[in-house]
């Protein structure tokens, strides 16, 4: 068995080098930007009122002023800006050139066309060319978008970006116990759910995964499965890792080419994970107990489709206190599913009292995942632990 910090780094190393296509900014919200976006605009384009009221200059502000004219949103004041005059100005409005202060109205009397000034605190209330960003100013690749960086790459007057491809994610279930959601079970038989869930899990990362047939407890079936997952950029197998007499994938697997980088890890639940890729595809074969399938799905299959889309494959885990006394853990890290509570400082985190691999139910209720070193010792209330935040 390996660590888990050592699979994790071995995983990643299966990512080739993401590939590059273009899309409309539209329909680039969650996607991977893998370049630069460069601004082709400075913004403000020009100085800008930050409120309503009136451009007036500095030097005149304590003296009456003619009002004689108005700068509008979108309709630029165009003319000559005299001493002793002040244009009406709206927020977003050019600042006309020659005044270098904007009165916001309420610190403002006017009788016809002439004001005078009630308040001279504050600021100049002008937002300066390009205090936003400048032409030439880009967005940093390496990142998923999301609606603010949208609007800012629309602002910057970009239409179309450079994002990664999204992965295909060819998933396979196996064993001769499961059916599909909505048929009736044979004796014996149980509904398929991993491969639901990890579709998802890989579908909220940014891939786009195909579910494909159950494969049997066959050599045949299994080859099935793996010749229609040829096309994909990623292979996830679920069940059939093990060593029992019907857990067939490494070795069908090994008849197609398997070169496997590990397999069995020091970690529970998910002990059986096993790794490598066929014909240059990666390939991650998942244990089949449902809470083991999501684990290593989200330690392994997560991080390994966001470096394939050249994002960050490393997880930042979260702090939180105890909320109950644990004793000493075993040769293995342990992932327990929790609760998280508000705390003074920080979130109060109480595993479950059950920790069955086969326990979906506390899987869903669970906030997180609270890990445990191998050979941790003891843990006592208050003490801080890591944990990591399940996607909702």
């Amino acid at each position: 068995m390996i660590s888990v910090d050592d699979a994790l780094a071995q995983v990643l190393q299966l990512a080739p080098t993401p590939a590059a296509e273009q899309v409309p900014l539209e329909k680039a919200l969650g996607r991977a930007l893998l370049e630069p976006a460069i601004s082709r605009m400075t913004q403000p384009p020009f100085p800008a009122s930050a409120m309503d009221g009136y451009a007036i200059r500095q030097d005149e502000a304590a003296g009456a002023l003619v009002v004689i004219g108005e700068s509008a949103a979108g309709h630029p004041f165009t003319g000559v800006c005299r001493p002793g005059t002040a244009v009406r100005i709206s927020t977003g409005a050019v600042v006309p050139p020659g005044y270098d202060r904007v009165v916001m109205q309420e610190n403002v009397t006017r009788n016809g066309d002439t004001i005078t000034m009630t308040d001279l605190s504050g600021g100049d209330n002008i937002r300066p060319a390009g205090d936003d960003f400048h032409a030439g100013d880009h967005l940093a690749p390496h990142r998923r978008l999301g609606p603010a960086d949208l609007a800012l790459l629309a602002a910057m007057n970009v239409p179309v970006v450079t994002v990664a491809r999204r992965p295909r994610v060819a998933i396979v279930a196996g064993g001769d116990e499961l059916t599909r959601p909505g048929t009736m079970p044979a004796p014996g038989q149980i509904i398929s759910s991993n491969d639901l869930a990890i579709a998802a899990l890989a579908r909220q990362a940014g891939a786009l995964p195909t579910i494909l047939p159950l494969a049997r407890d066959t050599g045949d079936s299994l080859r099935a499965g793996f010749e229609a997952a040829a096309d994909a950029d990623l292979l996830v197998t679920i069940g059939g890792a093990s060593v029992g007499d019907h857990d067939l994938i490494g070795a069908v697997a090994a008849e197609m080419g398997l070169h496997c980088v590990f397999h069995k890890v020091a970690m529970r639940p998910g002990k059986p994970l096993l790794a490598g890729h066929i014909r240059r595809t990666p390939m991650i074969g998942l244990p089949g107990n449902p809470v083991s399938a999501i684990v290593c799905g989200l330690l392994f299959v997560e991080p390994l489709i966001h470096a394939m889309q050249g994002l960050s494959g490393v997880r930042t885990l979260s702090k939180a206190r105890l909320g109950c006394d644990l004793g000493p853990e075993g040769n293995r890290q342990h992932y327990l599913r929790a609760s998280l509570a508000d705390g003074a400082d920080l979130p109060v985190i109480h595993p479950f009292a059950s920790q069955d691999s086969a326990r979906l139910s506390i899987m869903a209720q669970a906030d997180a995942l609270l890990v445990r070193p191998a050979e941790d010792p003891a843990r006592n209330v208050g003490d801080i632990v890591n944990f990591i935040p399940l996607p909702r």
